[in-house]
């Protein structure tokens, strides 16, 4: 068994547990924001945490909400629905931060709500229609999922390491 994500809450902390990676499925953890459904790489999630306040650094991008301590280590979060051109969300306490890796870089992502854990098989992971220039290039696949599509999040092109990209 592979040791992956710890969930916490306050002062509660549980660790799941699941299927060794070599089956040959890719797991996704999905989360909402607003009425959509989006995906992360399992491995690239490190920790989900409930909302807590961030503390603002100047001459940021407008979706980085400021930086969180995390057990002695800072950690900047970002608004994701900003980050995809909505108004900046009013956090309350039902929001988490999902705490991931990019770049070896621990990274939070502000979400509404994390929803399920999702298992597809390569083939089962549609390419995202290029007849539109406003999806954005950071979604690079679609899952069906009991009538819903998620939308996966490729984190490195969503937050690249040349801040001025970013912007």
């Amino acid at each position: 068994m592979t040791e992956f994500l710890t969930v916490t809450s306050g002062s509660e902390t549980s660790v799941r547990q699941d299927a060794p990676a070599d089956q040959p499925h890719e797991q996704f953890v999905s989360f909402l924001v607003g009425d959509r459904i989006y995906g992360v790489d399992i491995m690239q999630v490190r920790e989900i945490t409930q909302w807590a306040p961030t503390t603002a650094l100047p001459n940021q991008p407008a979706h980085t909400r400021g930086v969180l301590n995390l057990r002695g280590t800072i950690v900047p979060v970002h608004d994701l629905r900003m980050r995809f051109g909505g108004p900046q969300t009013e956090p309350k306490n039902s929001h988490v931060i999902v705490i991931v890796s990019i770049r070896e870089r621990l990274t939070g992502i502000l979400v509404d709500a994390v929803s399920d854990i999702i298992s597809a098989v390569r083939e089962d992971i549609l390419p995202v229609p290029n007849a539109s220039n406003m999806v954005s290039p950071a979604i690079t696949g679609l899952i069906n999922k009991d009538e819903t599509v998620v939308a996966i999040i490729d984190l490195d092109s969503l937050f690249p390491a040349d801040r001025k990209a970013a912007l």
